[in-house]
């Protein structure tokens, strides 16, 4: 091992590392500052974070398996985005979140950090930002709560409220009794049960390499998972003496697993723009396409909502991810390695399915071709997104007439109106909701059925927006239109009654307007500053800087690893 990053602020005899040791002190003894790995807990528990507010727990399991393995833990508070709590949108500051918890790790004495998130945007964040620090990094995810139920029937948080709301706009369920079902949904601590944005990334960042395999998954209750908490303080302290860091672990081939592996378990779309802004800030390659080629005739193998049945603890409980990456282990890399200094494959040799409701076996697969689809066509020349899986089979190839949104106070304004002209063959489309649009890219792409078709029975209709979805939802809905409308994608230019094509197999999605008509639309067309033109603050930076979705919607300037050193000594 290489001499300590922390020497640099801990080392010598002079007044400045003297002010620096005598700071920490605090009880402490010499020891523990000199010749120890300093270890950061990047820490995301807040009580405006509920699926996080228990990761204070987690952190002193943390604490203990660093002291044990000769290192000194430090606890660091950083930016926590809640993303039930947040307004208008958790990915608002999801950069935010990145940089700062970058810049925090850079300009302390840290040797190491244990990255500790659950709530769907703070995994993500953390390891875009370790990526560009490249510090020695391991993550241990907050886990899943555990089922609640209502009236004997197991709960999916998000999934089940999407589908309880509508049965109430439907008539078929009162008021009263989706008020009671409220105190049943969250029976513990922990992030959604369902195959939602939370639990999707902590299984990415597991098919990343940048867990303690075996770990993604573990509810959080079980005493379990601070065990595992325990253990990643110790493989904290050994990455700094193997010196591993991000980048060794984090190469293309693991990008391709955690592809394979958001196919597998009919993960979240969300994953797609989180993939590519982590990509982004290690200069691997990575684009829209290879989540296409490569996730492509990837079987669906877990039953769970919001594509199947089941939820986190029966997925833990029927053998976890590892069972699902053994099914599937000849469509992993060999060599994509993971912060064990062992390639993933060399942990799925004892891994076992359990029950079979749940994890299915790959001669029997829930669906045999799972990936997420790119849809590419004149509607979407940059690409848009669908997940088959949790879409309805007979819509997958519709024409339908446009039924266009101009922001999402449009869509809740006229979507229940009597006089609205729709019927269950429409095309609905929201526009004005993209990374700069909103801006912060909301999940309102999965938007609620017009009240006369609920009224039928109709619980699916094709949706399109420039929008993201919650990873809990489901429905047949076309996502992150690339262009946006409001970076003058083609979604601008739709109107009322033009007729849309979706064709999932062929993996298009084109307005039928001839060319010479949307140049017309194109000139007459309002300024992309009619959608958000903020004034100061992070928001005028942040849309003066996002990419789009097809690059991750991360901002310009962030893109790339900028590495651990100081340019300056402190004074």
């Amino acid at each position: 091992m290489t001499e300590l990053r922390s020497a640099q602020w801990y080392s010598g005899g002079d007044r400045d590392s003297y002010i620096h040791r005598a700071w920490m002190r605090r009880g402490l003894p010499a020891s523990a500052l000199g010749g120890r790995p300093q270890i950061a807990i990047a820490n995301t528990a807040s009580d405006l974070t509920p699926c996080n507010s228990h990761l204070d727990e987690v952190a002193t399991s943390v604490k203990q398996g660093v002291w044990e393995a000769g290192g000194t833990p430090l606890n660091l508070p950083v930016l926590s985005l809640g993303e039930t709590q947040v307004r208008p949108t958790a990915m608002l500051w999801r950069n935010l979140a990145a940089m700062a918890t970058e810049e925090m790790l850079r300009a302390n004495p840290i040797d190491g950090v244990v990255l500790l998130g659950g709530c769907d945007k703070t995994i993500p964040a953390l390891l875009m930002a370790a990526a560009s620090v490249d510090l020695p990094a391991v993550v241990v995810p907050g886990g899943p709560m555990l089922t609640g139920h209502f009236r004997g029937a197991p709960l999916g948080c998000g999934t089940d409220v999407w589908r309880l709301s509508e049965e109430v706009r439907a008539g078929t369920l009162s008021r009263e009794d989706f008020l009671t079902s409220e105190s049943s949904m969250i029976r513990s601590k922990g992030h959604c049960n369902t195959m939602g944005t939370a639990s999707t990334m902590a299984c990415v960042a597991e098919a990343l390499g940048m867990t303690i395999p075996g770990i993604a998954g573990t509810p959080a209750p079980d005493s379990r998972l601070l065990e595992k908490a325990h253990e990643a303080g110790r493989l904290a302290v050994d990455l700094i003496r193997q010196e591993r860091r991000p980048s060794t672990v984090m190469t293309r081939s693991s990008f391709l697993n955690a592809i394979v592996v958001l196919a597998a378990i009919g993960g979240s779309t969300n994953a797609v723009v989180h993939l590519l802004a982590i990509a982004g800030r290690l200069g691997v390659e990575l684009t829209l396409d290879d989540f296409d080629r490569t996730g492509s005739g990837v079987p669906l193998l877990v039953d769970l909502q919001p594509s199947g049945r089941h939820l986190m603890d029966d997925l833990h409980r029927a053998g976890g991810l590892l069972a699902v990456l053994r099914e599937v282990r000849d469509l992993l890399s060999p060599e994509a390695m993971t912060v064990t200094g062992r390639p993933l494959v060399d942990h799925l040799d004892d891994a076992r399915i359990w029950d079979e409701a749940v994890i299915r076996p790959r001669t029997a697969p829930l669906l045999p071709d799972a990936g997420i689809a790119v849809l590419r066509g004149n509607l979407a020349p940059d690409g848009a997104v669908i997940k088959p899986a949790a879409a309805s089979p007979d819509l997958l190839r519709h024409r339908g007439r446009a039924v266009v949104f101009e922001s999402i106070e449009d869509l809740h304004a006229r979507l229940d109106s009597p006089d609205l002209d729709v019927d269950e063959t429409c095309v609905l489309v929201l526009r004005g909701c993209g990374p700069k649009g909103y801006p912060g890219m909301p999940e309102v792409g999965n938007m609620p059925l017009p009240a006369k078709v609920l009224a039928k029975g109709v619980r699916d209709m094709v949706r399109i927006s420039d929008a993201r979805m919650s990873g809990t939802a489901y429905g047949t809905v076309v996502l992150h239109t690339a262009p946006e409308a409001a970076a003058g994608g083609p979604l601008a230019l739709v109107r009322t009654g033009d007729m849309i094509v979706l064709d999932v197999p062929a993996r298009r999605l084109d307005l039928e307007v001839p060319e010479e008509e949307l140049l017309t639309r194109r000139g007459s067309e309002a300024s992309a500053a009619a959608y958000a033109s903020p004034s100061s603050g992070w928001e005028r930076l942040y849309v003066d800087h996002v990419q789009q979705a097809n690059r991750g919607a991360d901002l310009d300037f962030l893109v790339g690893r900028r590495g651990d050193q100081v340019a300056r000594e402190s004074h």
